[in-house]
């Protein structure tokens, strides 16, 4: 049997630092400790060369269970649908209306965040709601 392996999720974006914490307060999770010897996140950007400076953020799940995710500053903007996209689990179990009273609440939850309300989608049974971060990412309230 192979190896688990950690990993993480990275994402290309203009604003690495406003979208990790957008995510933070989606998924609950944190922006871990500067890297040693800095005491802030401020001191470790004002050590390096102007064109590296807010070039990557990151945040984790504090209790260790999830991927890191990893944000990357590239030039080019998003151009077409992800090919992969996250699911953010928040109705685990429950079925029809239940569901989705669950996840409408969660949607208006982000929705002032800067999430974007793609569509609902509801079969009677089961539901889900397409959206969008605030940098035009897809992904999923499940």
């Amino acid at each position: 049997m192979p190896a688990i392996r950690k990993f993480q999720v990275t994402f290309d974006c203009a604003e690495p630092e406003r979208l990790a914490r957008f995510w933070c307060e989606v998924l609950g999770y944190v922006v871990p400790p500067p890297p040693e010897g800095f005491a802030t996140w401020d001191d470790f950007k004002q050590s390096q060369p102007p064109e590296q400076r807010d070039s990557w953020f990151a945040c984790v799940d504090p209790t260790g269970a999830g991927p890191r995710l990893y944000f990357q500053r590239v030039p080019e903007g998003k151009a077409a649908k992800n090919r992969v996209h996250l699911d953010v689990r928040v109705a685990t179990g429950l079925v029809g209306e239940e569901r989705l009273a669950a996840l409408e609440a969660e949607c208006a939850r982000l929705v002032p965040l800067g999430a974007v309300h793609v569509r609902t989608l509801y079969d009677g049974n089961d539901a889900c709601i397409p959206m969008q971060d605030i940098e035009g990412n897809e992904f999923c309230l499940d």
